[in-house]
């Protein structure tokens, strides 16, 4: 059976690296190398919370060619696809980002200093759903041109709700690991890893939930760390 703590969707090593050598490193930010290198040095087999580096390539691109200047980011870990947004956005572009876990924020902040991105970025170290009402609640309603949710599995429904009232019409929300391992494809007593199994079923309610969905255009992606869109 293969090892689901690699979260390999592309079930080849080899492969994987082919992409990172070819097209993601040569690419990267000086800064978000630093912060991934950080990341994994104080986290180990816990970095692979923060996005793989060709899925924050895509982000990039996708934001870019979108004109994205106003975001939203449930769930920041360290910030790697929070420095990669931020980077993507332009100079007068901003950045809300939610996550209560601080320390791990404050591992990335430094590299979000010396990169030059404070100025874009609003971090709120709180329960999201409290933000997010908040800003339901103050007129932020269809003003956000991308929103990146990376949170418990068992929460996405909700934040769904939530993120299309955020959005604008015509813009994106994207979802972290809705492919979760692969494990959606697989039986129960094949799931042997505690945290997979434990939001499984949450995974694939949602995804049968965004495929029904005639609000929203949607996509699965492939990745490593696979997303919805």
């Amino acid at each position: 059976m293969a090892n689901r703590t690699k979260k390999n969707i592309l079930r080849n090593d080899a492969l994987q690296q082919y992409i990172f050598q070819t097209s993601a490193y040569p690419k990267e930010h000086e800064q978000l190398k630093e912060l991934r290198e950080a990341t994994a040095e104080k986290y180990k087999s816990l970095s692979v919370m923060n996005v793989p580096v060709d899925e924050a390539q895509f982000i990039s691109m996708l934001l870019k060619i979108m004109n994205a200047k106003k975001t939203l980011e449930i769930g920041v870990f360290t910030g790697y696809s929070l420095l990669t947004t931020a980077l993507a956005l332009p100079e007068d572009g901003k950045v809300i980002a939610i996550d209560p876990d601080k320390e791990a924020f404050e591992t990335g902040s430094p590299f979000i200093e010396k990169a030059g991105m404070k100025h874009k970025i609003t971090f709120i170290p709180s329960d999201a759903f409290l933000v997010l009402n908040d800003l339901i609640a103050n007129g932020e309603e269809g003003t956000f041109d991308f929103v990146f949710v990376a949170a418990y599995k068992s929460d996405y429904l909700k934040f769904h709700e939530l993120a299309l009232k955020l959005v604008k019409i015509g813009g994106i929300i994207a979802y972290d690991n809705t492919l979760w391992a692969g494990s959606v494809v697989e039986s129960e007593e094949e799931v042997v890893v505690k945290t997979i199994k434990k939001f499984r079923n949450s995974v694939i309610e949602f995804n049968s939930f965004i495929a029904a969905d005639s609000r929203v255009e949607s996509s699965l992606l492939r990745w490593r760390w696979p997303h919805s869109l």
